[in-house]
């Protein structure tokens, strides 16, 4: 397991966020403690749960790298499989194998399931917070740009005509956990990868 140091003052300056919103504001970082799991007290489905510190001079956590591993499935190749209970989507590869990414998944009450298929893919997404959350925090961006600091991260893809989409994330140590609103989550790193992967009209399977 690899190990990344992020710095305390990057961390309480901007990348404090939750389910699929984020920005430096007040209403922000209340939003973002809202969803943010406890360091330390991953819940019993989480074994996956990226592991993390926090400590006087910033943010110590776990990479869980993605890997090709053996997957039997009877979806076609290219199709992408997701799994809220593992914390983990496959990206089906065919003849029994897959790439295994680890996720971020809704928070309770959050969850989804179902099938849909991408709609779109684009690069370093703009946001906009939908109006359950801005009702739930009203002094939050109506909108924000694509880049570094966007909850949305390096890329996305959209999940038919939904509100739900498969994207980045400048908080990898929650990966592995139940923290979004309803999105899946996925390191930058694995979400340029998975994109670069994917074609328009791939299936995706969520359960």
């Amino acid at each position: 397991m690899k190990l990344s140091v992020g710095l305390l003052a990057l961390i309480l300056a901007g990348s404090l966020l939750g389910g699929c919103a984020s920005n430096g504001s007040e209403a922000t970082r209340a939003y973002a403690a809202s969803e943010k799991p406890k360091v330390g007290q991953p819940k019993a489905d989480q074994s996956g749960q990226t592991w993390s510190l926090q400590t006087p001079f910033g943010l110590l956590y776990g990479i869980i790298p993605r890997e090709e591993v053996d997957y039997k499935t009877a979806r076609s190749p290219g199709s992408i499989v997701v799994s809220t209970k593992e914390r983990r989507l496959y990206y089906v590869l065919g003849n029994g194998k897959a790439i295994r990414y680890p996720i971020a998944v809704g928070m309770e009450g959050y969850g989804w399931s179902g099938v849909s298929t991408v709609s779109d893919k684009r690069e370093w997404p703009d946001w906009t917070p939908t109006p359950n959350i801005l009702k739930r925090f009203p002094n939050l961006p109506h909108h924000m740009a694509g880049g570094p600091d966007n909850p949305l991260g390096a890329r996305a893809l959209y999940l038919g005509g939904t509100l739900y989409r498969i994207h980045g994330t400048n908080e990898p140590w929650k990966l592995g956990g139940g923290v979004s609103s309803g999105c899946i989550r996925l390191s930058n790193d694995d979400i340029v990868d998975l994109y670069n992967r994917t074609r328009l009209g791939a299936t995706v399977v969520v359960q």
